[in-house]
């Protein structure tokens, strides 16, 4: 099986820039070209007229969410690719596992490797899980690297040093 193109969503937190490490070093006998996808999800409230609107306040948050967002992409996608790692980071606006699963398949990845928080309970049932979402709608394989997983793989990467 050849792996080309791996699809990386990130969100800038321990946990998927960990996920995007775990991807460059399975990538790499492949020779893969990463994908590095950030989303920007709307914000949306409740107004008494208008059960969702956006406010101009709200407009700017988002507006500077991609503003950083593509920042820290630029700044990763160097960092890639002075690894030696083919690479081309991307930003989109809208539902992060709708955004995922169709770039995805835009791009024709091969695989969608992809961090989670490992939420459960309550905090899970309210905010739901992208990664969840993302395993049952695409139509490549995820793989999934839980928190403790990717920590596990860099402290074995780091004894083999």
């Amino acid at each position: 099986m050849a792996i080309k193109r791996i699809l990386v969503p990130v969100d800038f937190s321990d946990d998927s820039l960990r996920a995007l490490e775990y991807a460059r070093d399975f990538g790499k006998p492949f020779q893969a070209e990463l994908c590095v996808l950030y989303v920007v999800e709307p914000i949306y409230y409740a107004t008494p007229t208008d059960m969702y609107a956006a406010s101009p306040n709200i407009a700017m948050l988002v507006d500077e969410q991609r503003r950083i967002g593509a920042e820290h992409l630029a700044r990763l996608g160097a960092g890639l690719k002075k690894k030696g790692t083919r690479a081309r980071a991307m930003q989109k606006t809208g539902s992060a596992a709708q955004c995922i699963v169709e770039t995805a398949k835009s791009l024709k990845a091969d695989l969608i490797i992809m961090g989670t928080h490992g939420r459960t309970g309550l905090v899970h049932m309210l905010m739901g899980s992208v990664a969840e979402k993302v395993v049952r709608t695409a139509g490549c394989p995820v793989l999934t690297v839980r928190p403790e997983a990717a920590k596990q793989a860099a402290r074995r990467k780091a004894r083999q040093r």
